[in-house]
């Protein structure tokens, strides 16, 4: 059975677009109120004010989660600002595909960096007030989604290291789940299709060439497809927990 979030206060990474940007959006139309987090305050801001017209309560965070420091400032932020943290969506990330053979080995870098490191020190520092969420929150029960892919299920040639973040963060978190789990802070992973979001935009022009090319004839999944799995996720009661959901557009075979 659903459970609203009235009372509770989210933070979720990568708001300034696509997944995270649904996201937030989505987990204030339940009630909960939300911390959004991004490097674009821009963005932020908009969004921020469209939550706030619609009747909800959210903070607009200018972080870097690649930057343990910012990281932590950010989950601080939430925590001064309204008392409590019980959910956290670590989306922020970036897909950058191609050839490991003379691959410009800093796309390497912003991948692990972005996918693997933003997600650890965001993870770290909120652990403690999710438990504690757990403990004595009326709905006795905290969150964390980590936002993953297919890529994280499937390794392609011209993906591996995109691979490797992502078959890293689905084995960190299984391994997180086991860990805290009887202490009611549940733990899932969303492994997305191909999705109609930025990513592809920071693609170079001879690789975005090819992943159109394979994705021909796929009507994408959207943002607010994968944005309404969180939120399903997120409001079942304390004793359902959704440990994994694999999602795809109907045309995407593999």
């Amino acid at each position: 059975m659903a459970e609203r979030l009235d009372g509770t206060v989210a933070l979720v990474t990568g708001a300034s677009s696509g997944i995270g940007e649904a996201t937030a959006r989505a987990l204030a139309a339940q009630g909960a109120t939300v911390v959004a987090v991004a490097r674009r305050k821009e963005r932020l801001d908009s969004l921020v004010a469209d939550l706030t017209r619609a009747g909800g309560t959210a903070l607009a965070v200018e972080a870097d989660v690649t930057d343990q420091r910012q990281a932590i400032e950010a989950v601080d932020r939430s925590v001064e600002a309204y008392g409590r943290l019980d959910t956290v969506i670590n989306n922020a990330g970036v897909m950058l595909l191609g050839p490991v053979v003379d691959a410009p080995v800093e796309e390497w870098d912003r991948m692990v960096h972005l996918n693997v490191q933003g997600l650890l020190y965001v993870t770290h520092a909120a652990l403690p007030h999710l438990l504690k969420a757990a403990e004595d929150a009326p709905r006795q029960v905290a969150d964390i989604i980590n936002i993953s892919s297919v890529a994280g299920r499937v390794a392609r040639a011209g993906s591996g290291v995109y691979n490797l973040t992502k078959f890293g963060v689905g084995a960190f978190t299984e391994s997180l789940r086991q860990e805290i789990t009887s202490r009611y802070v549940r733990v899932s992973l969303v492994e997305p299709g191909a999705t109609d979001t930025e990513l592809r935009t920071h693609l170079r022009p001879e690789i975005l060439e090819q992943t159109m090319q394979r994705f021909a004839g796929v009507t994408r999944l959207q943002a607010e497809d994968i944005a309404d799995i969180v939120a399903y996720i997120v409001t079942r009661g304390r004793d359902v927990a959704i440990n994994e959901v694999l999602v795809r557009p109907t045309g995407q075979t593999g």
